[in-house]
C-alpha cells in the first residue's frame, strides 16, 4: 500500500489522527474551572505560555523529552512545539490565575467572571401621536 499511495499520501493524514498536544482534562464547578494539560519533561517553566482572554485559555510551548541515544523503537509520548486555543465554557476573570506545574501536569485554576452591572435596563415608553 505504501507503493500505491506513496509517502505525500501518509503524510496528509499524520495531522488528522495525530491527537493534539498537550492533552487537556477541563472540569467546571459553579464558579471555577480545573484546566490541567499534560505537559512531560518541563524543566524551565519559561518555556511555556498561558494567556487567558474572556473565554479562550491558550497555552504555548514546547513538549521535550529529552532523552537521547539508541534507536527509537516505539514512540507514543507527543513532543514538539505545540500552540493550543481551548475555547471556555464562560468567561473568565484575569486578575484571579494560578497555575502550577506538579508531576508533569500543568493545573491551571481559573474562575467565573461574575459582571458587576446588570444588563438589564429600563426601555421609555412614549405616546404615539396616531389616532
Amino acid at each position: 500500500m505504501d507503493h500505491f499511495f506513496g509517502d505525500h499520501f501518509w503524510n496528509e493524514f499524520e495531522n488528522i489522527i495525530k491527537p493534539t498536544i498537550p492533552q487537556i482534562n477541563i472540569y467546571q464547578y459553579n464558579h471555577e474551572l480545573i484546566c490541567i494539560a499534560s505537559i512531560p519533561g518541563l524543566t524551565d517553566l519559561n518555556k511555556i505560555d498561558i494567556f487567558v482572554d474572556h473565554t479562550t485559555l491558550e497555552l504555548k510551548g514546547v513538549i521535550d523529552v529529552a532523552y537521547t541515544g539508541g534507536t527509537v523503537v516505539k514512540e507514543e509520548i507527543l513532543q514538539g512545539v505545540f500552540e493550543r486555543n481551548i475555547t471556555l465554557p464562560f468567561p473568565v476573570r484575569r486578575d484571579k490565575i494560578n497555575a502550577t506545574y506538579q508531576n508533569g501536569l500543568v493545573i491551571i485554576h481559573l474562575h467565573r467572571l461574575i459582571s458587576d452591572e446588570s444588563s438589564r435596563s429600563k426601555v421609555s415608553i412614549q405616546l404615539s401621536d396616531d389616532s
